[in-house]
Order: C-alpha cells, then sequence, then structure tokens
C-alpha cells in the first residue's frame, strides 16, 4: 500500500527490452533507497514495481511486462525521463494523503494549464469510463500522487486539481504539458460507493431507472452524485 505521498523523483537511467518485458533502471534521490531490498515495492507514477535488482547504491531495477506498458504512461519514458517515487507504506504510517493500491485505473490527459500567483492549476480530462467517480472536493491519486479535486465537470469529462509550490518542488507536475496523459488511480472508497448505489438502484428500480437519471439531470445531478454525496465528507 501507498499513501499518495511522493517521496521524490527517479530518474531513468537505462532501459533494456526483452521479449514481453523491459526493464527499467532507475536513480533515486539520495536516501530513498536507504534499507531497499530486492523484492520491495515501490510507486513510480503511480504504479506499483517490484524491485528485481540493486546494481549500486542509489540505483534500483524494475520489469514491467508490455501489459502495464500499454495502459500506463511507463511506456513512454525514455532515458532521462523523471518520475515521482514513493515507497511502501509501512505498518503504523501516517497517511498524509489516502491509501493507493499502485493499480492504474485508466490514462488521463493534460488539456489546460495556469499558472495564478504561487499556484499551478491542472485541467485533466478524463475517459468516460471512470467520469462517474469523479466529484469536487473528492481524492483522486495522478501519477502516484494524493490530490484533492478542486472542481470537476463530469459532464465535459474534466477535473481541475491546485498545486502549491512544495508539490512543484517535490513531484514532476512542472515538467507537464498540454496533451501530456497522466496515470489515474481512482479512490476506492467512492468508486465502491457509486457502483454499490447504482447496482442497487438498477436491481430495485429495473426499467424506472432511466426516469430517474432523467428527473435527477433535470436537476443538475446524478445518481453516481447521490452515491459520492454518501462517501465525502460534508465542507
Amino acid at each position: 500500500m501507498f499513501t499518495g505521498i511522493v517521496q521524490g523523483m527517479a530518474r531513468v537511467a537505462a532501459i533494456v527490452d526483452r521479449p514481453g518485458l523491459r526493464s527499467f533502471e532507475l536513480a533515486f534521490p539520495e536516501g530513498f533507497d536507504s534499507g531497499l531490498e530486492i523484492g520491495a515495492s515501490v510507486a513510480c507514477d503511480g504504479v506499483c514495481l517490484t524491485v528485481t535488482a540493486r546494481p549500486s547504491p542509489g540505483i534500483a531495477c524494475f520489469d514491467v511486462m508490455q501489459q502495464s506498458l500499454a495502459l500506463t504512461t511507463l511506456g513512454t519514458l525514455a532515458v532521462g525521463s523523471r518520475l515521482n517515487v514513493e515507497r511502501a507504506a509501512r505498518d503504523g504510517a501516517e497517511i498524509g494523503g489516502h491509501p493507493l493500491s499502485g493499480h492504474i485505473d485508466c490514462l488521463a490527459r493534460v488539456i489546460d494549464i495556469r499558472r495564478p500567483e504561487n499556484n499551478q492549476v491542472l485541467r485533466i480530462e478524463v475517459p468516460p469510463s471512470h467520469r462517474r467517480y469523479v466529484f469536487a472536493k473528492g481524492y483522486i491519486a495522478v501519477n502516484g500522487a494524493s490530490l484533492t479535486v478542486a472542481e470537476a465537470d463530469r459532464r465535459a469529462g474534466w477535473f481541475e486539481v491546485w498545486l502549491i509550490p512544495e508539490t512543484l518542488r517535490m513531484t514532476t507536475f512542472g515538467d507537464k504539458a498540454v496533451g501530456d496523459a497522466l496515470n489515474l488511480e481512482i479512490e476506492r472508497g467512492t468508486q465502491v460507493v457509486v457502483d454499490t448505489v447504482r447496482d442497487a438502484l438498477d436491481e430495485r428500480l429495473g426499467p424506472l431507472l432511466p426516469a430517474l437519471e432523467k428527473l435527477l439531470a433535470a436537476q443538475g445531478s446524478s445518481v453516481d452524485e447521490l452515491g459520492a454525496a454518501l462517501r465525502l465528507p460534508s465542507a
């Protein structure tokens, strides 16, 4: 498990392709790999990877399957690329963000960047398959960082996150440009509640569910927002 609090940025030092597999050699910031052993888990841009070799201090190797390369941004990395990294959480560790599994749900895309004083705002486009789980004030993990959704327009398919200078210093978000892909992990509690409410209504209402959805839409709401309201804390 991870907490979504990025602990630094790693750099791709080498890439080796083998049949069905790509191996990455990552160079870590000083002190990050203290006590890191073969078999340990590291979140790399939000993707849980297993250490397969430790050729030297400050360096670790990871093997990534073709499916993971295709479903995440790891397939776009080149030598010199930077990525967010976090060690697996230890028992009793403070959860400064929210619990993450390191299993990416979908790829998203940066569609706008604003830079008000002392902040950076990313507007991120979400694929239709996962828009129902994104709500203002909810948690979401972007490239392994636990962030709060500031605003969301699920009908238009986007949400925004605001990044403070410390977040920009510790992560790769300052490198991002419009059009760049991002790894998203949906907050599991919200996903479970939204799906449970939708399934329960579908089971109980059957053919009447579309009528309820139409009524809620006329009032600017939705079945998914009802589910999320059961999960999100009040302001």
